[in-house]
């Protein structure tokens, strides 16, 4: 054991850019997704509870909610503002600006509440194999991942630093789709299934847009690294789109335009003019026997 010490301390001294020693505290992953769970029980009442609330107790248990979520959150923005804002001036005592930025925050939990409220009825409308909009909330992975999105986008527009991040992986890891906090995105949003589908941070997504698995809205290249921070790198999405599963639409400069079918398995770099449809060519499929199977392949070979 003892040498199993030195060693570590010996790493700890040469790698020093992977410690966070003798500085404040970072933001306490377990106590972002608690808050995070709190927030979906107050985007959807009585989903994401672990007891059926009545209407009659709607108020206090709602008014306890807030309150609760108001300080945790608070002392979460507090610190990822003191840890990544140390050096802006205005951010010597970062206190103040946390409780600014989360009682605004709170305020827009209506407005994310409408938009989640279009998210579900394009799910219904736009899945023949759903049976509710209860369904929908309760067994779709696409709610919870695009809920969670909403909430870290208002965090993300308030340059909240790490917090939107931590309830986006948290998203991630839970449903498979992989959404920046960055990226903007209208409403009536649907995305099917959603297992390993990117959307990219800078993103812009419209109204009534339907994505179903796969789907890649990435940037062209990465190879600047942090040269490219702030620019648009990420494709536009204009309203009333359908992307099918396995496409990967590439560039900031890439806008598929209104109204338009993007089919499966496309590869795009460049613009799509309104009500277009895009599909693979030169790709077949091939029906054989069974009993010619072996045969095929050994022609193959």
């Amino acid at each position: 054991m003892t040498e199993l010490t030195q060693a570590l301390l010996e790493s700890y001294r040469r790698h020093g850019g992977i410690n966070h020693l003798d500085g404040v505290n970072l933001p306490s992953k377990g106590a972002v997704v608690e808050i995070v769970r709190d927030l979906l029980c107050l985007l959807l009442p009585g989903f994401f509870d672990e007891k059926l609330i009545h209407s009659s107790e709607l108020h206090a248990e709602t008014a306890l909610r807030i309150d609760s979520v108001s300080g945790r959150l608070e002392d979460e923005v507090y610190k990822s503002l003191r840890c990544f804002d140390c050096d802006d001036p205005a951010l010597r005592d970062p206190r103040p600006a946390a409780f600014d930025i989360t009682r605004q925050f709170l305020r827009q939990l209506p407005e994310i509440r409408e938009l989640l409220q279009t998210d579900v009825e394009a799910a219904f409308e736009g899945d023949p194999a759903a049976r509710s909009r209860e369904e929908i909330i309760v067994a779709y992975p696409f709610v919870e991942a695009i809920a969670v999105h909403r909430l870290a986008h208002e965090l993300h527009r308030r340059k909240v630093p790490l917090l939107p991040r931590i309830m986006s992986e948290w998203a991630h890891s839970r449903t498979g789709t992989d959404i920046h906090p960055g990226a903007s995105i209208g409403s009536h949003f649907f995305l099917d299934h959603g297992t390993g589908t990117v959307i990219g941070e800078t993103c812009v997504i419209g109204n009534h847009v339907k994505m179903f698995h796969g789907v890649t809205l990435g940037a062209t290249s990465t190879s600047g690294g942090q040269s490219l921070r702030g620019r648009k790198r990420h494709p536009t999405v204009e309203d009333r789109v359908t992307i099918y599963s396995g496409a990967v639409i590439l560039g900031g400069d890439t806008v598929i335009g209104r109204g338009s079918t993007i089919g499966a398995n496309v590869f795009l770099m460049t613009s799509v003019p309104q009500d277009s449809i895009v599909l693979m060519e030169e790709v077949r499929s091939r029906i054989i026997s069974k009993r010619d199977r072996q045969a095929y392949v050994d022609f193959q070979i």
